[in-house]
């Protein structure tokens, strides 16, 4: 029994295959036949990596199929898969040769039913708000009184129906402008964006309106789902008029609650924020009428008591000419009285400076200068005089003491000074040889003479 399980007598005649080739050859078979395919399930064992790729199973109630989402695919996934979410998948059927596993190569994630539309809700909320979208240093604030209110919803819709009802009890002189747009379909958010733009472009009957609401009635989150949209959003927050959002019920939140620059919770509450009550407002009018009267009435009291003064400070032009004539001679008088003083005062400085010039005449200066230069030339000249007397009395006795100093006075008394032919005065006959001539200095005359011998006188021992 055993030998014929290892023997195959028809081995010869077939195809032998490897484990690899079997996997591939499978793997080409499920490729061709399936490469595209829809399936709906409940996601688990959920692996994601740090290679960036999505392992996990797809499952019902009977069966579960091994799927692989790989990098470059599911970085466009809007959705954070998790564990139990029903999903749908769009993916081919493949296999995993290297463990021969049957699988799916997914291609595209997305969440079914209500649930769905809660996570791309969560995933929009959440990218917005990251991109600071929703923050407040970035709302406009709301005019208290609009001068034209433009309302961006449904034209048959109850939302328009509320809001006119509450302006037209509250405040009916706002003018109203509807921009009409679907609130509800595929065509709602693009209808929404455009009648955003036409009302800031602020031109025709849209000019003067100086703040928007945009909104509709309650439903589900699929009726409100134009409301979150993420180009309306963008829209929204770029808009230069200031926006007040007014989806569904208080209960009901949108993308567009959070970007507008203010939440209304119904459609006839964006009306009342907008409205100033009607009776409170005439109140405080006719609060302000009466004051203004009372202002009025002080303002011509008070005129009324400025005039009477001015009237009593008004006189007859006679009498204003009178008392101008009587203050030109006032004038006058007090000029010449000013005149007289200035001329008395003149004189008298004249007359100081009249002394004081003939003073300080040149004449007086010149005939002290010359008595000056008399007195210092006089003693200039007794000054030289001595100078000179004393000058003849040192140059005597420098006289003597030269002449007692001086060889020729020593010549006199019969020394001699004798000299070589080159001018050197010889003090002894060392440089003398016979037959050398000799110049010799008396007291009077020179002697030319010739050395006929030298007797040099010995050293005493």
């Amino acid at each position: 029994m055993s030998g014929e399980l290892f023997n195959n007598p028809s081995s010869s005649e077939e195809d032998v295959y490897t484990v690899s080739d079997l996997n591939r050859e499978a793997r080409y078979l499920l490729e061709e036949n399936f490469p595209a395919v829809l399936v709906e399930g409940e996601l688990s064992n959920i692996a994601m990596p740090a290679s960036g790729h999505w392992y996990f199973t797809l499952k019902d109630e009977n069966a579960q199929v091994r799927c692989a989402m790989f990098r470059g695919r599911n970085q466009y996934v809007k959705i954070k898969p998790k564990e139990g979410m029903q999903i749908q998948l769009k993916g081919k059927l493949s296999l995993y040769e290297g463990r021969g596993d049957y699988q799916l190569i997914v291609s595209s994630i997305s969440p079914l039913g209500e649930g769905a539309l809660r996570i791309a809700f969560d995933a929009l909320k959440n990218k917005l708000h990251g991109e600071g979208l929703f923050n407040n240093e970035f709302k406009q604030p709301i005019p208290t009184l609009p001068k034209h209110i433009g309302v961006i919803t449904s034209p048959t819709g109850a939302a328009i129906r509320d809001i006119i009802s509450v302006l037209n009890r509250r405040f009916p002189s706002i003018p109203v402008t509807i921009l009409p747009v679907p609130v509800q379909g595929n065509e709602a958010a693009p209808a929404m964006i455009n009648a955003i733009k036409l009302a800031n472009e602020k031109q025709g009957c849209l000019k003067e309106i100086d703040v928007l609401i945009i909104g509709r009635g309650g439903g589900s989150l699929e009726d409100l789902w134009a409301f979150n949209d993420e180009k309306l959003a963008r829209t929204i927050f770029d808009s230069k008029l200031p926006i007040i959002s007014a989806v569904g019920h208080e209960v009901d939140f949108t993308i567009a609650d959070f970007v507008a620059d203010v939440r209304a919770a119904t459609p006839s509450a964006a009306a009342e924020l907008l409205s100033p009550d009607q009776d409170e407002f005439l109140a405080i009018y006719a609060a302000y009428q009466i004051q203004l009267g009372n202002i009025l009435k002080n303002k011509v009291e008070q005129l009324r008591q400025s005039l009477n003064w001015l009237k009593k400070q008004i006189k007859h032009p006679g009498r204003r000419l009178q008392e101008q004539a009587q203050k030109l001679d006032d004038l006058d008088i007090k000029m010449r009285r000013e005149l007289h003083f200035n001329l008395i005062q003149n004189k008298n400085i004249i007359k100081e400076l009249t002394h004081g010039l003939i003073k300080n005449s040149p004449i007086n200066m010149i005939r002290e200068q010359r008595q000056q230069n008399i007195y210092l030339s006089a003693s200039l000249h007794k000054a030289t005089l001595k100078s000179l007397q004393d000058a003849r009395y040192k140059f005597a006795d420098l006289s003597r003491a030269l002449n007692n100093l001086s060889p020729l006075n020593i010549l006199s008394r019969g020394y001699s000074m004798t000299y070589n032919f080159n001018g050197e005065l010889m003090t002894n006959a060392n440089s003398v040889t016979p037959g050398d001539r000799l110049r010799t200095r008396l007291h009077q005359d020179e002697i030319i003479s010739e050395v006929l011998d030298v007797n040099k006188t010995k050293a005493a021992n």
